[in-house]
C-alpha cells in the first residue's frame, strides 16, 4: 500500500507542476516571440525562388560557321598544293576524324592553320585573311588571289578544295566544389550529417560556338546540384597562360587566397540561377555566357548553410535546402524528432535523449540564432505551431534548435515515474 508519506510528496510535486505551468520558464524571460521573428512560414524566401531559364546560358550559333584564328582548314591547290610534279597526278588528301565524338565530315587537302591574326599562309601569295568567312567564301578568297590578284592558275583550269580539318577550340578551366546528396554521411557520434567535400578541377575543351556557360557545366558534370550555391562565377582571363591559371588553381583552394584572387582579377561576371519575385530581371548579353580561353568558371559550394540540433534532440549537423524552405518543425522531423507525439507515447524512440518518462513529450523549442553579432533566443511552443503557422519561423544558416521539456511537462513526468516505480515496489514486496 502506497504510504501517506508519498501522497503528500505527489500533492507536492502536483502543486509545484500547477505553479511552474502557470508562470513558465524563467531561464529565457527576454526570449522573443515566434510572430516577431522573420522570416517565418509566410515570408517563403526560398520557395519563392524559380530557375532562369537555362537555354540562356547557350549561345546562337551562327547558320553557316565563321573561320576564325586556330581553325585548321583541308587546302587543295591542284599544281600548287602539293606542287606540281611533271607526269604525276597527285590526288588530294583525306583525313578523317580521329573520334567519333567530333561529329566531323571527312576533310580533303593539307592542313593550313589560320594564325592568331586571322590570316593563312599559301603557297606564292601574300598572306590571306579569312576571319569571319564561311568555307565557299574563303574558297572563293583563295580561287581569286590565285586566278585573278596573283594570275598564277587559269581561271577555267584552277582546281581548289577548301574544307574544314578541325575546328577551333576554348580551353576553360573548371572549379566546381558542389556535392550531391551522397557527398553527405552519417557522423559517429549521431545522426547529424558531415559534408563531404567532393572539390573537382578540370579543364574543358569547348569547341567554337559551345563555348559558353551551359556547355562549360554540362563537360563537367552538369548542371550546379542541390549543395551548390544558385550561381556561377566567371574569372575572365585568370588563367591566360599556363602559370597564370596554376596559380589561380591553388589560389581557388583556399577561402582567404580566393578573395584576394576575386579582388585582383578586373573583371568577373556573376549569373544567378535562381531569383525571386522581387529580384532585379537577370539581364544576359552574349559577352556574359560566351567563354574564352583563359577564363575560369568556378560553382561554389553552400556546405556553411546548416543548423544545428540539441537538447532532447541527438546533437547534430544539418544542411538547409537550396530550393525550399525550411521551418522550425520541419528541422525537427528532419533531426529525427517528432512535432505530434501524444501524452503516453514513447519518445525515445522518436529518437529523444529522455531521462525521465516518456507520458509528457517535450513541447517547448529554443532556437537560437546570431544576427550581426548578437544573439537572439526564440521561444516557440510545438504545441500551438502546429496549428499556428505564424509560429513557424525558418531555419537560417547556424541555428541552434533545442527541444525540451516545459517545467510542467518535467514535473508530471517525474511525478508520473516515481508513482509508477512505487507502485512496482510495492507489487514485488507484496508477492
Amino acid at each position: 500500500m502506497v504510504s501517506t508519506g508519498f501522497h503528500r510528496q505527489i500533492a507536492a510535486l502536483l502543486g509545484l507542476a500547477l505553479l511552474l505551468g502557470f508562470t513558465g520558464c524563467q531561464t529565457y524571460r527576454d526570449a522573443v516571440p515566434p510572430e516577431c521573428v522573420r522570416p517565418n512560414y509566410f515570408d517563403a524566401p526560398r520557395a519563392s525562388k524559380e530557375p532562369i531559364n537555362f537555354t540562356r546560358l547557350r549561345q546562337e550559333p551562327p547558320a553557316a560557321y565563321l573561320l576564325g584564328p586556330r581553325d585548321i582548314l583541308g587546302v587543295y591547290i591542284e599544281g600548287v598544293l602539293p606542287p606540281e610534279r611533271p607526269g604525276e597526278a597527285v590526288p588530294p588528301p583525306v583525313h578523317f576524324p580521329e573520334r567519333e565524338s567530333e561529329n566531323l565530315p571527312p576533310s580533303i587537302g593539307y592542313p593550313i592553320p589560320i594564325r592568331e591574326d586571322g590570316t593563312v599562309s599559301l603557297p606564292l601569295i601574300p598572306p590571306l585573311n579569312l576571319t569571319g568567312l564561311t568555307l565557299p567564301q574563303a574558297e572563293y578568297a583563295i580561287r581569286k588571289a590565285y586566278t585573278v590578284d596573283q594570275r598564277i592558275l587559269r581561271p577555267d583550269e584552277a582546281r581548289i578544295i577548301v574544307t574544314i580539318m578541325r575546328p577551333r577550340t576554348y580551353q576553360i578551366l573548371m572549379v566546381r566544389e558542389d556535392t550531391d546528396v551522397s557527398g553527405y554521411v552519417a557522423s559517429r557520434s549521431g545522426p547529424g550529417l558531415e559534408p563531404q567535400r567532393r572539390a573537382m578541377t578540370r579543364q574543358v575543351s569547348l569547341p567554337a560556338y559551345e563555348n559558353d556557360v551551359l556547355h562549360a557545366l554540362s563537360e563537367s558534370g552538369g548542371l550546379p546540384g542541390n549543395e551548390a550555391k544558385s550561381e556561377v562565377i566567371i574569372l575572365r582571363g585568370a588563367g591566360a597562360n599556363p602559370k597564370a591559371q596554376e596559380q589561380a588553381q591553388r589560389a581557388m583552394e583556399d577561402p582567404l587566397t580566393r578573395a584576394q584572387l576575386f579582388a585582383s582579377t578586373p573583371n568577373i561576371t556573376r549569373i544567378p540561377l535562381r531569383i525571386g519575385p522581387h529580384d532585379p530581371p537577370v539581364q544576359l548579353s552574349p559577352e556574359d555566357i560566351i567563354l574564352h580561353t583563359g577564363d575560369i568558371v568556378f560553382v561554389q559550394s553552400r556546405e556553411s548553410e546548416v543548423f544545428y540540433t540539441g537538447g532532447l534532440l541527438h546533437g547534430g549537423q544539418f544542411p538547409i535546402p537550396r530550393d525550399y524552405d525550411l521551418d522550425v518543425l520541419g528541422a525537427i522531423a528532419l533531426a529525427g524528432g517528432s512535432v505530434t507525439t501524444s501524452a503516453g507515447g514513447n519518445i525515445n524512440a522518436s529518437g529523444y535523449h529522455s531521462g525521465v518518462g516518456s507520458i509528457f513529450p517535450p513541447t517547448r523549442v529554443i532556437v537560437v540564432r546570431t544576427l550581426k553579432g548578437k544573439m537572439e533566443v526564440v521561444k516557440i511552443s510545438l504545441k500551438t505551431a502546429v496549428t499556428d503557422p505564424h509560429q513557424r519561423i525558418l531555419v537560417q544558416p547556424n541555428d541552434l534548435i533545442m527541444l525540451e521539456y516545459t517545467n510542467f511537462e518535467l514535473v508530471m513526468n517525474t511525478m508520473l515515474n516515481n508513482l509508477n516505480l512505487t507502485f512496482s515496489v510495492n507489487q514485488l514486496f507484496s508477492h
